[in-house]
């Protein structure tokens, strides 16, 4: 991203914020202005004092000077709120679009992006833009009107000794000019390892059990110590040029301060400069240099900005593959019937060459209960994510209810599908509030039916805090069966007509999964179920079976016509029998 197209973007980010800028900014000017007169005002009391010299009129220029400098105090204090308060606005701002940037993202995204990268863009890199828009926009501020406003007044008093100050300027911004490349690259080198060091922190906490199984502590110990090294040597390269840089700048703008002492007694001894004349000269120097040496701060400042801007604007920029198109077709959930229907239907991920899903065709009709089985990687988790639209599919092949599933509005089409995938994620909230997560209001009547019909309530009673249990990180605190079941009443709650299990009761016992499954396919409304599944003894109870091998539905047909078939079903249910002896 050139540098224009970055200024942009941090025009777009204080544009909504323009009033407490121009606030602020008009604030420094004001500040800057009185900077200039007060210096103005010294020269006139050193002249008038030194050929006559009263108590009364020290005290008539010693108050004007001091309310002027309490009123600079005060502006200044008032710019400093309004800039940095632009700069916590616009920090505001960033999180949120990002976030809900982040929501309207396909999971692909997030297995191409790990958790502790976005984490550091989202809270490291808008914190760089932060201080950019609120310490660099007021130094910049600063140091523009501190020298538009003094400059004018020093050539007036003598063109010669300010010309004479201003002559270690052009080194100074060369230097700054050589060096601002190298801090940039520093800077992102360090963003890149904070980045590392996140990411390998968030992992190894969600991981953490499955560290200590294995007694990995030591190896993981020795990854974090390395990242942090190199995190420390980045910091530490960035400081030395850092170090080098800015020391450098303060003290050639400090030269300027000896120029003026040095030609200016000069002057003053021939009689060509006034002594007030030379205080003058002398403040107005001083008050350049503070200005000119923090512009190595605000280049720090505008350099980590640089970065952070194409860190988070690589997030903002990325379109959705999956959205919805300009006349999307609304359905009401009471509407759908829960027909499915695949026509010649293939899919393949970006990063591979071969089919996942090869030519499949099948018709589920509304209520039916189909299970579907076959051998790890056959492709039968990517149907499922291809039915509510988690995966970028081609128009033309998945229907429901004779609609193309990419004709619909995402959120209708995500709405009447209730999915329930392998991992069965919890929030670190409540057993109710994760059962309740799609219906926030729903009642605790409401909650018990959906844990009734997943054969997990009365397990949750047997809890001390029945369903207002804390089920702690991704529900850590229960058992995998239980996990498994708590997401399925998470599922059965929102009553949606089509209920997607992928390999959801893995953790459960093939007679309670057996049970689940007649519950759910039960009743007088029943619901179009397509149960994943390896435990054969539950797939039974399913009105069809679909068995899947290398992307392909192979087979289809009920329990027992599979079963008296020569083919992949009979060998997988020969297996499950003799795996059911030997237990």
């Amino acid at each position: 991203m050139a540098t224009s197209r970055r200024l942009a973007k941090l025009g777009s980010y204080l544009r909504p914020h323009w009033r407490d800028a121009a606030l602020g900014v008009g604030a420094l000017f004001t500040v800057n202005g009185l900077g200039v007169y007060i210096p103005l005002l010294i020269r006139s009391a050193v002249d008038r004092l030194s050929s006559e010299f009263t108590i009364n009129q020290v005290l008539g220029y010693i108050v004007p000077v001091v309310c002027l400098t309490s009123a600079m105090w005060l502006i200044r204090m008032a710019s400093r709120i309004w800039l940095f308060g632009v700069g916590r606005q616009v920090e505001f701002d960033l999180k949120q679009n990002i976030f809900e940037h982040l929501l309207r993202l396909e999971p692909s995204y997030f297995a191409t992006n790990t958790a502790g990268d976005l984490i550091s863009r989202a809270t490291s890199d808008v914190d760089n833009i932060r201080r950019l828009l609120g310490f660099a926009v007021l130094s910049l501020a600063n140091t523009f009107f501190a020298y538009t406003l003094t400059l004018p007044i020093m050539l007036s008093i003598n063109v010669d000794l300010t010309l004479a100050s201003l002559t270690v300027y052009p080194l100074m911004f060369l230097l700054v000019h050589l060096y601002s490349e190298k801090l940039r690259n520093q800077q992102a080198r360090v963003q890149e390892k904070i980045s590392d060091i996140s990411g390998l922190i968030q992992e190894d906490v969600s991981g953490m059990a499955l560290i200590k199984i294995y007694a990995q502590e030591d190896n993981e110990r020795r990854a974090f110590a390395e990242k942090n090294q190199r995190l420390l040597g980045a910091n530490l390269e960035l400081a030395r040029t850092r170090n080098t840089i800015f020391p450098l700048i303060g003290g050639l703008a400090s030269v300027s301060s000896l120029i003026i002492i040095w030609l200016g007694a000069t002057k003053i001894a021939d009689g060509s400069l006034s002594v007030g004349n030379f205080v003058t000269l002398l403040i107005y120097v001083e008050r350049l240099v503070f200005p000119t040496a923090l512009l190595g701060f605000t280049i720090t400042a505008y350099q980590r900005g640089e970065v952070s801007i194409d860190r988070i604007e690589a997030i903002l920029s990325t379109q959705p593959k999956i959205a919805d198109e300009l006349n999307a077709i609304h359905l009401a959930p009471e509407n759908v019937k829960g027909k499915i229907t695949a026509r010649n239907f293939s899919f393949s991920y970006p990063q591979r060459n071969t089919l996942v899903l090869d030519n499949i065709n099948f018709e589920i009709e509304p209520g039916e209960t189909i299970s579907i089985v076959g051998a790890i990687g056959s492709g039968k988790t990517t149907l499922a994510n291809s039915l509510p639209r988690l995966l970028d599919i081609a128009p033309g092949q998945l229907f429901l209810d004779g609609i193309d599933i990419t004709k619909i509005a995402i959120a209708d089409l995500r709405g009447a599908i209730a999915y329930v995938p392998q991992d069965s994620f919890l929030f670190s909230t409540t057993i109710r509030n994760n059962i309740r997560y799609a219906d926030p209001l729903a009642e605790i009547q409401e909650v018990e039916a959906a844990s009734k019909s997943a054969q997990i309530h009365p397990e949750i009673m047997n809890f001390p805090a029945t369903y207002e249990t804390i089920v702690g990180e991704r529900g850590i605190t229960l058992s995998g069966g239980q996990r498994q079941r708590t997401a399925l009443a998470r599922a059965m709650l929102v009553d949606a007509p089509v209920l997607i299990l992928d390999d959801a009761l893995s953790s459960v016992d093939n007679q309670t999964a057996t049970a689940i499954l007649r519950n759910i396919s039960g009743g007088t409304t029943r619901k179009t179920v397509i149960f994943i599944t390896h435990q054969l003894s539950a797939a039974a109870a399913a009105d069809r079976i679909f068995v899947m091998d290398k992307g392909q539905i192979v087979q289809i047909g009920t329990h027992m016509d599979l079963v008296q078939k020569p083919g992949l079903y009979r060998t997988l249910w020969s297996q499950h029998q003799v795996e059911e002896l030997l237990h």
